[in-house]
């Protein structure tokens, strides 16, 4: 029996996990704990860099610091260990010497791994290299790695496994860890900028009844208390409106909506949008408002306006134009079309250009869907899509001398969409009828229509005032200002299939 426990760690060795775990359980059986507590650090990397980046080589201190964090380099050479230590803001090297810890703690020192977190305690210097460094004289371990991290784990072939595993890939990967960085001083710009623009922030409900405020399909789900049906919301719009009903004047929401429908590069089933709602605006001041909160976002990340974007060199500076629909998509075909052009010919554009056509779309169901497809793509800088027909704007106002068109924009840049915003429609009877259009198109087949919200009409009842309002995709706006290729480099933990 002796002689088969003996044997074990030859099989143990060709395993660095179970070497990982035996460690631990000696840990445990000399009675030191491997999981520690709180460490009391003094600085970070990022403070010591800037403090001691004056010391010359070979120049030592009697500065005492204490540092924490995990250990992402080793290398033995005789009675000193240097290891390289990373933090929250950098990397920063450890010079262990035997003389200076002790044998005791010095062995132990050397039996630690690469992923383990340890808190350290020593004096600054700068080695004869040159390389500035933290001369340990004593350390704890604070959490022991079980599992050994990867050598290489970036490329297009580890794609799936970072998005899986994206703990990892930010211990790893220095350039995905700042990407997420900014991300956070993007979102905390698009708020300082709405609070200062004297917006109220306010939170609406996410489990809804009444499947509004977009056309898309839910996810569904079952309130088990009162038997009730639910959707995930789908938008933000219905109730934040309700609340300019209710005397607010400027109210925005940062949350997550959720939409039942396929994933690509742009696309998420939950993703992150900023909606805002200002009484007594219009479409003009939602396009100063996008204008303004994105220039605003990418100075919080980038000094320059000129933007690197996918091989494309995207202008945020200046004011942005405004084309209408029509226009793109006669650019697009290369003749001129407009609502007038006869159905007949439009279908026939659409089917050329391999849309489905169904038989009941109207000219400007029939535009509407050539600009996606061949329209949307063309547009590379900044520009304010306007002009939109009624038939797929039912949330927007019309325009007074030209009832099949909406006073609605879409943002678009690097022919995707990042916003959209309305003159908001305040008609409660207009709204009940374009409800019904859209229950009618429900009934017909399509799951993505909106359904009749007969409490959204009562509230336009008690009057709405004249307003403005926009939503715009965070994530589509982190991607861009990070030169992100797509939505799930720029979400922390995208939805993916089950691991097998």
């Amino acid at each position: 029996m002796a002689e088969e426990t003996a044997a074990a760690p030859e099989v143990i060795e060709d395993d660095p996990i179970k070497v990982r775990q035996a460690k631990r359980e000696a840990l445990i059986a000399a009675g030191k704990n491997p999981y520690g507590g709180a460490y009391e650090y003094s600085h970070h990397v990022s403070d010591l860099e800037a403090a001691y980046g004056d010391l010359e080589d070979g120049q030592n201190t009697e500065d005492r610091v204490r540092v924490a964090g995990r250990i992402m380099a080793k290398r033995v050479q005789g009675k000193i260990v240097f290891m390289e230590l990373q933090d929250a803001t950098g990397r920063m090297q450890l010079f262990c010497r035997i003389n200076a810890l002790g044998e005791e703690a010095f062995a132990e020192l050397k039996d630690l791994d690469m992923g383990d977190w340890i808190g350290v305690e020593g004096c600054m210097m700068r080695t004869r290299r040159g390389q500035l460094s933290v001369a340990v004289d004593a350390f704890e371990l604070l959490s022991k790695s079980l599992r050994p991290l990867p050598e290489k784990f970036h490329g297009l072939s580890d794609k799936e496994i970072r998005y899986r595993q994206r703990y990892v890939d930010l211990v790893v990967n220095d350039d995905v860890r700042e990407t997420f960085v900014k991300r956070s001083k993007i979102v905390s710009a698009f708020r300082r900028y709405m609070e200062e623009d004297a917006y109220y922030e306010v939170e609406t409900p996410i489990l809804q009844t009444i499947q509004g405020g977009a056309t898309a399909k839910p996810f569904i789900t079952h309130f088990n208390a009162l038997n009730q049906e639910c959707y995930l919301r789908i938008a933000t719009e219905l109730h934040l409106k309700r609340l300019l009903v209710g005397g607010f004047e400027r109210v925005f929401e940062i949350g997550r909506i959720f939409r039942n429908e396929g994933m690509d590069p742009t696309h998420n089933p939950e993703f992150t949008s900023m909606e805002a709602y200002c009484a007594f605006s219009d479409l003009q001041g939602m396009k100063a408002l996008a204008q303004g909160v994105i220039k605003a976002a990418n100075a919080a990340v980038n000094d320059t306006e000129q933007l690197e974007y996918q091989g494309m060199t995207i202008d945020l500076s200046g004011d942005w134009p405004s084309i209408p629909m029509t226009k793109i998509v006669s650019d697009a075909l290369g003749e001129e079309i407009s609502l007038d052009t006869p159905v007949e010919h439009l279908a026939e554009l659409a089917k050329k250009n391999g849309i489905e056509v169904k038989p009941e779309w109207t000219a400007g169901k029939l535009v509407a869907e050539l600009y996606d497809e061949i329209g949307e793509p063309t547009i590379v800088n900044p520009t304010f899509v306007v002009d939109y027909p009624v038939e797929v704007s039912p949330l927007a106002k019309r325009f007074d001398d030209e009832p099949r068109l909406t006073d609605r924009f879409e943002l678009v840049i690097a022919g995707h969409e990042y916003a959209n915003a309305f003159s908001e429609l305040n008609d409660p009877v207009d709204q009940a009828d374009r409800f019904r259009a859209q229950m009618e198109e429900k009934a017909s087949g399509d799951d993505e229509a909106m359904e009749y919200d007969t409490d959204y009409v009562r509230a336009l009842e008690y009057g709405m005032p004249p307003a403005g309002g926009i939503g715009i995709g965070i994530d589509r706006v982190v991607m861009l200002l990070t030169n992100q290729p797509t939505i799930r480099d720029v979400l922390l933990f995208p939805h993916m299939r089950p691991e097998a």
